[in-house]
């Protein structure tokens, strides 16, 4: 028996602009959580004494660069619904759709670069050691790239592949 998808099966349908701009909206959601609780994470581990003891000045400052970076993936999230009350606050327009889909996606690379900064940062005090800190940390963004960004073109690929 065949399982391959047949060519109907993998055609995309268009989606109405309600239902798009709901998905785009509850993408964001999703996201948000995340970064409300790594920023949360952020400011309590500067008010704890080890933070100062374990990490260097060196490395406090990059505990505050991944700190910036928090603020400026919730600025990019927080852009879709100041966009919108500006421009179209009674109507879902194409524009809108990709606009906020686009800052969804901008939003993702601050917070994968924090997020790696903060794991590096914590396996460097808990391992106490650089080199494999850094290492480990490699591996966590890699698998970012390849979950976030090489994923979803190898799919794109395939659709491509089997028009």
């Amino acid at each position: 028996m065949n399982n391959k998808p047949s060519r109907q099966q993998t055609q995309k349908k268009e989606l109405p602009l309600d239902k798009a701009a709901t998905l785009v909206l509850d993408e964001s959601r999703m996201v948000l959580p995340g970064i409300q609780a790594l920023f949360g994470f952020q400011l309590i581990v500067v008010f704890n004494d080890t933070f100062s003891q374990k990490l260097n000045v060196f490395e406090q400052r990059l505990h505050l660069l991944a700190m910036v970076l928090v603020v400026i993936a919730t600025m990019i999230i927080f852009t879709q619904a100041a966009f919108h009350r500006q421009t179209s606050e009674k109507e879902v327009a194409n524009e809108f759709i990709r606009i906020a889909s686009r800052l969804l996606l901008l939003s993702m690379f601050p917070i994968v670069a924090s997020i790696c900064i903060e794991f590096y940062l914590i396996s460097r005090v808990i391992l106490n050691n650089v080199f494999l800190a850094l290492l480990l940390t490699l591996g966590i963004f890699s698998l970012f790239l390849l979950l976030w960004v090489g994923l979803p073109r190898i799919e794109a690929l395939r659709h491509f592949l089997a028009k």
